[in-house]
C-alpha cells in the first residue's frame, strides 16, 4: 500500500469521527433546548396557576367582605369554636380533678377502706363482691375492752350507726390513752360498723409537704370518715413554720362545725398537747386503759383460737 493511500484513510476517519463528534453535540443541544422549553414552559404554567388563584381568591374575599351575613356567620362560628376548645379544656381539667378527688387516694392517706379506681381496674370482680356480698360489721368484733369501756364505746357505734342512717351530723372524738390499747382498731371497726369508708392518716405526714399540704388537706375532708392516729404530731406548737400553720388552719376550717359527709377521729397517747382550738372542736372523749387481767386472758385465748387452733381444724 502506497503512502498516498494511508493518508487517504486516516483523513476519512478523522473526517468520520469529526461528523459523529457533531452530530452527538447536535443531539446534546437539542436535548438541552428541549429541557429549557419544557422548564419555561412549566414556569408559565406555575406563574399563571397563581395569578388564577389569587385572583380567585381576591374575588372570593371582596365577595365574602362585602356580604355582611357571611362575615357575622364566619365571626360568631369562629367564637363558638373557640369558646367550645376553652370549655372542653377547662371541662377536662375540672372533670379530672372531680375524679382524683371522688375516686383518687389523698396523698395524705396512709390506710383505707375506700376503693381506689386502681384498685378496681387491677382486681374488677373482687371489688364488685367485695360490695355485694359486705355486711355491717359489729363495732366490738376482734376488740377486747374492760367491760365498762365497751358498754360506752357500743353507745358510740350505735349513735353514729343511727347518725349515719338518718344523715344527721356527725359527733368528732377523741380516743386517748397508750399505745397498743385498740384505738386505731375501734375505730377501723365504727367506720365499718356504720357503712362507711375510713381514711388513716399521721400528723407527722403534714409537715414535709410544706405548701402542698393545704391542698391535700382540702382533699381529705372528701372522704366519709377520718381517722389521725399519733394526732399530737399534728397539735398546734407556738414554733411552727408558716405553711405547717396554713395547713393546721385548714383543717380546723373543716373540723370546726358538724358535717353530714365525715366524722373526725383523734387518736392520741398525749392529748394534753392538743392546742384550744383543735380541743373546741371535740365532742366525745373516750380513754383507753391498758388491758386488765381479765382482758389479757381474752386477748389470749382470742389469738389461740384464730391463729392456733382454727388453722389446725382446717387443715392449714
Amino acid at each position: 500500500m502506497s503512502k498516498d493511500t494511508l493518508n487517504l484513510a486516516q483523513m476519512q476517519e478523522q473526517t468520520l469521527q469529526l461528523e459523529q463528534q457533531s452530530k452527538l453535540k447536535q443531539l446534546v443541544n437539542e436535548d438541552l433546548r428541549k429541557q429549557e422549553e419544557s422548564v419555561r414552559k412549566h414556569h408559565q404554567t406555575f406563574l399563571e396557576s397563581i395569578r388564577t388563584a389569587g385572583t380567585l381568591f381576591g374575588e372570593g374575599f371582596r365577595a365574602f367582605v362585602t356580604d355582611q351575613d357571611k362575615v357575622t356567620a364566619t365571626v360568631a362560628g369562629l367564637t363558638l369554636l373557640a369558646v367550645g376548645v376553652y370549655s372542653a379544656k377547662n371541662a377536662t381539667l375540672v372533670a379530672g380533678r372531680f375524679i382524683q378527688a371522688r375516686l383518687g387516694k389523698p396523698s395524705l392517706v396512709r390506710e383505707t377502706s375506700r376503693i381506689t379506681v386502681l384498685e378496681a381496674l387491677r382486681h374488677p370482680i373482687q371489688v364488685v363482691s367485695r360490695r355485694l356480698l359486705s355486711r355491717p360489721q359489729d363495732a366490738l368484733e376482734g376488740v377486747v375492752l374492760c367491760p365498762s369501756l365497751e358498754a360506752r364505746v357500743r353507745d358510740i357505734a350505735i349513735a353514729t350507726r343511727n347518725t349515719k342512717k338518718n344523715r344527721s351530723l356527725y359527733r368528732h372524738i377523741l380516743l386517748y390513752g397508750p399505745p397498743g390499747t385498740g384505738k386505731t382498731l375501734f375505730a377501723k371497726k365504727l367506720a365499718l360498723h356504720s357503712g362507711m369508708d375510713y381514711a388513716i392518716m399521721t400528723g407527722g405526714d403534714v409537715a414535709p409537704m410544706g405548701r402542698e399540704g393545704v391542698t391535700a388537706m382540702h382533699k381529705l375532708f372528701d372522704w366519709a370518715l377520718l381517722l389521725v392516729p399519733k394526732a399530737g404530731n399534728f397539735s398546734l406548737q407556738e414554733k411552727i413554720s408558716e405553711d405547717l400553720r396554713a395547713t393546721l388552719n385548714a383543717f380546723l376550717y373543716h373540723t370546726g362545725q358538724h358535717s353530714n359527709k365525715f366524722m373526725l377521729i383523734l387518736a392520741s397517747c398525749h392529748p394534753e398537747q392538743f392546742d384550744w382550738a383543735i380541743n373546741a372542736c371535740i365532742d366525745v372523749m373516750v380513754h383507753f386503759d391498758l388491758p386488765g387481767q381479765e382482758e389479757r386472758a381474752r386477748l389470749v385465748r382470742m389469738y389461740l383460737d384464730e391463729y392456733v387452733l382454727k388453722p389446725a381444724t382446717e387443715g392449714k
